[in-house]
């Protein structure tokens, strides 16, 4: 897996998460979204996005995302997420 090329991917996707509204982010709870994108090397990656309850006191969604190319990397696939408040603010940056 070419890791760079796959942590970008990660990253651009993320950012279309990091885009919504609270809210939006929601059902992430109950389900995950999956997709495949061909990279520019024309490898083709898996990816995941999921969300739990980070603190359910506050209610702060933890939003995480995954990445493997299908190989070996399905059992450790690249992570990555953000934590985002109920006013969508992101905690920790």
């Amino acid at each position: 897996m070419n890791r760079d090329e796959a942590k970008a991917i990660l990253s651009r996707e993320l950012v279309a998460y990091r885009m919504r509204p609270y809210g939006e982010l929601l059902y992430l709870l109950e389900t995950q979204d999956t997709k495949e994108i061909i990279g520019a090397s024309g490898k083709t990656y898996q990816l995941e996005f999921q969300a739990v309850l980070d603190d359910p006191k506050t209610k702060d969604l933890r939003v995480m995302g995954a990445i493997d190319d299908g190989g070996f990397r399905v059992f450790f696939p690249l992570t990555d997420g953000f934590i985002v408040t109920t006013e969508g603010k992101f905690v920790g940056e």
